[in-house]
């Protein structure tokens, strides 16, 4: 059963060329979603080292990241003012 994500632009742009850039590495085709859970499965493998696990996981608690509605607000901002700017410029004869 498939879900649907809903992703910023800036992050759908880097998927699909993740995704690209996985279709060279492999010589065959390799879609979002694959690169998706080829993503998951390195992120759990390089966490299955414990070293690993801890260095990663003191850096993230290090991190100044944004609560997770700062991030979908700050990423559909610059597209909200792009299509207002459009809309102005179509009503202009």
């Amino acid at each position: 059963m498939t879900k649907t994500v809903n992703l910023p632009l800036r992050v759908y742009e880097d998927l699909v060329k993740t995704s690209e850039e996985l279709s060279l590495m492999a010589k065959k085709p390799i879609s979002a979603s694959m690169a998706v859970d080829l993503l998951i499965e390195i992120y759990h493998a390089h966490l299955n080292n414990p070293c690993s696990l801890d260095a990663f996981s003191q850096q993230l608690r290090s991190l100044n990241l944004m609560s997770p509605e700062e991030f979908d607000k700050y990423w559909d901002e610059p597209i909200k003012t792009e299509e207002s700017k459009r809309k102005v410029k179509a009503k202009k004869p």
